[in-house]
């Protein structure tokens, strides 16, 4: 019955995402109503709608002809021709140089020509249909001494889905089969391997179908699908993987196949859903910032675990009941008879690699925190070195038609990439007002210091509104481009208009940036106290200590900030870039520090609540500090290895993607992760145990009347 629920379940939702996922997601950067960049797209939208047509612009050079030469006269036309034939479902409107002999399309050595497009529809439409334009470009381009290259919102949007396109699936074909061959060797059995990579990939079915249902509402960022794929991955077969250890444990004691699979959901099954419901809290957080990006992050993380949780423990222990004493088949030679599994309460025979290391640590504690504290404390100091911002198109992988075009511009001052994505000035007012003329021609003179060309001044039908359009060079979410526009906000704009009867506002991309890097700046904090607020509340309750939950928050800070700056590392300094095949970048993605901050503390409190859990166990069994802790390292030392080394597998083949932010962001989850599962749980947390002792469980008197919350029931 469960199982056949499932299946109709997926079914349904592979046809819910092919008629839905596409027209759910976009790749327009919107912020909420109230900040500057969005109140203007809204006016211009409003009342100046022409002005809001998606603009692409293509290129035609020469390495030997100028414009003056007859052949280069010819290849532009037929170039217009191709794309203008294409017709008004795809192009409003378009000009070029020899039908508009103007300058300013041409460069200063005139061997380059831009013909600036306007497209059909939104840019969602334009989106779908600019494929056709890159297929009329490549119709007629050939080996004739000519480039043709295109550039925009809706050709930079259209390359940068299909990367993203390309990663997510490179991710699938790397993530899937490492994962798979690490279950192999932690189960030693094809079986009980194969058995969590297909729950994943249920979960994520169905987290892909609601997310596409709620796409047709809530517009979500098509980031989306990445997040939900990757988190899915790899919470999903850790989930599975507790599960289905516990099961082949109980199996191994003697129970039978119904008293396993209870034994399993009464034990496993708490710690899946803890671990879950932890998860979904901590990255609840990204919906406090206002904006739609950090919110699709967030709502794809949340759909995908909680799909996760509802296949685990409804799904999981219906196969588990059907499978049996078969989850064990198909055994690998070598590896069959091997197990990760904790051994049976009072079974140990010691001297094991976790043993060892406990065993050492715990006589050196103070060795240890220093030998893994200090280097983690010095990788974190680089992260106060971080450049954030946005990497745009000049950060599409080599080969991307757009980023190409976009050097050609940016080599040519007087072209510059700012014409396809200029700032937009909103002059609400009477433009024929003498006051605001006046002050529109102050503002003008004042721009000629940081604009390579004279702004474009139109005015709407009705005579109320006008729209500057200002060219700034370099990429539009650059750090410097965003300054410029920050001074053209502060500072020249108020300084133009003191006075005059309109209202001015900015907009445009870099617009957008600024405000994306003002929102961050001001949310992260709140972010930061909710989450670890969050954090220290569910500990103190779990273990009853204000001591355990302080130590595990200061820890996780510790790998997440160790993360942060090994990320800067290697992407910003170089480090070892070249190494990882990864691209250099100036910046660090603006809200990468961000949801690697909530989603790491969802991931690292599990695996802190997971080994915990055990020490508190057996401390409330011996009172000897000393060995609860060598206890619960040794019972949760194979599964947590195991954990981690599936999630930094699936991390790092997404890192492994041409996009620079699939690589940061892959490679941020895959370092932390790493570093928590293995220098955090196995050096400082015994390290630092061992030094407080019975110190550790303290709880002030006036907390006592708190709950006793338990993730597992004790032994039975």
């Amino acid at each position: 019955m469960t199982i056949g629920l499932w299946v109709v379940a997926v079914i349904v939702a592979l046809g819910v995402s092919g008629q839905l996922l596409d027209s759910a997601t976009t790749t327009e950067l919107r912020l909420s109503p109230g900040f500057e960049s969005e109140d203007t797209r809204e006016l211009l939208q409003e009342r100046f709608p022409s002005t809001q047509a998606p603009r692409e612009i293509v290129i035609v050079q020469s390495d030997t002809l100028t414009v003056d030469d007859p052949a280069f006269a010819a290849k532009a036309t037929e170039v217009f021709a191709a794309i203008t034939a294409l017709g008004d479902e795809v192009i409003t409107q378009g000009f070029h140089y020899f039908l508009l002999p103007d300058p300013r399309l041409v460069s200063e050595d005139r061997t380059t020509t831009i013909m600036p497009f306007l497209l059909t529809g939104t840019l969602a439409e334009a989106e779908r249909n600019v494929e056709e334009i890159f297929h009329a470009i490549d119709e007629v381009t050939a080996d004739d001494g000519f480039r043709v290259l295109i550039v925009g919102s809706a050709s930079s949007a259209f390359e940068s889905n299909e990367y993203a396109v390309h990663d997510l699936e490179q991710g699938e074909r790397f993530g899937v089969p490492v994962a798979l061959l690490i279950l192999l060797v932690l189960f030693g059995a094809v079986v009980a391997a194969l058995v969590p990579i297909g729950l994943a990939i249920v979960a994520i079915v169905v987290a892909l179908a609601a997310a596409a249902l709620i796409g047709q509402v809530y517009e979500l960022v098509f980031f989306v699908t990445l997040m939900i794929t990757m988190i899915g991955l790899a919470v999903g077969i850790d989930y599975s993987l507790i599960m289905v250890s516990r099961f082949r444990d109980e199996m191994g004691r003697g129970l039978s196949v119904a008293d396993a699979v209870e034994r399993t959901g009464a034990t496993a099954g708490r710690t899946v859903l803890f671990s879950g419901v932890t998860v979904v809290i901590a990255v609840l957080g990204l919906f406090i910032v206002p904006m739609g990006f950090f919110r699709s992050l967030g709502l794809g993380a949340v759909l995908v675990v909680i799909a996760e949780l509802a296949a685990t423990l409804t799904l999981l222990p219906a196969v588990l009941m059907l499978l049996g004493p078969r989850v064990n088949r198909l055994s690998i030679p070598f590896f069959g008879r091997g197990r990760i599994d904790r051994p049976s309460p009072g079974e140990h025979t010691g001297g094991g690699f976790w043993d060892v290391t406990t065993a050492l640590v715990m006589r050196f504690p103070v060795i240890g925190l220093l030998a893994v504290g200090i280097p983690m404390v010095v990788a974190t100091t680089f992260y106060f070195q971080i450049q954030t911002g946005i990497n745009g198109v000049d950060k599409l992988p080599e080969g991307a038609r757009t980023r190409a075009a976009f050097e050609v511009l940016e080599a040519h001052p007087t072209l510059s990439f700012g014409v396809a994505n200029p700032v937009e000035i909103a002059i609400d007012g009477d433009p024929t007002d003498p006051r605001v003329q006046a002050a529109t021609e102050q503002l003008v003179a004042s721009l000629a210091g940081v604009s390579p060309a004279v702004p474009v001044i139109e005015t709407n039908p009705a005579g109320d509104l006008a729209l500057m359009r200002v060219v700034l060079p370099g990429e539009p979410s650059s750090p410097e481009t965003v300054e410029a526009v920050n001074l053209i906000r502060d500072e020249l704009v108020p300084a133009a208009f003191e006075g005059a009867p309109a209202t001015v506002t900015v907009g445009g991309i870099s617009s957008v940036a600024s405000d994306v890097f003002a929102i961050t700046e001001r949310y992260t904090p709140i972010v930061f106290a909710f989450v670890l607020g969050f954090s220290f509340i569910v500990l103190m309750l779990v273990f009853r200590s204000i001591v355990i939950p302080l130590k595990a928050v200061f820890m996780n800070l510790l790998s997440v900030g160790a993360s942060y700056g090994i990320l800067v590392l290697v992407f910003q300094k170089g480090v070892a870039t070249d190494l990882f095949g990864f691209q250099h970048a100036d910046v660090i993605d603006v809200w990468i520090p961000l949801f690697l901050f909530t989603v790491l503390f969802g991931l690292s409190m599990d695996y802190h609540v997971f080994l915990l859990s055990r020490v508190r166990e057996r401390y409330d069994e011996t009172g000897d500090n000393a060995e609860a802790v060598a206890y619960g390292l040794r019972e949760t030392a194979g599964m947590i290895t195991g954990a981690a080394l599936i999630m930094v597998a699936v991390f790092g083949a997404f890192a492994s993607g041409q996009t620079i932010i699939n690589q940061q962001v892959g490679f941020g989850l895959a370092v932390a992760v790493f570093l928590d599962a293995t220098l955090v749980r196995s050096v400082l947390v015994p390290a630092s145990m061992e030094l407080l002792g019975g110190r550790n469980w303290y709880l002030p008197s006036w907390l006592e009347w708190l709950p006793d919350l338990r993730v597992e029931p004790a032994e039975g």
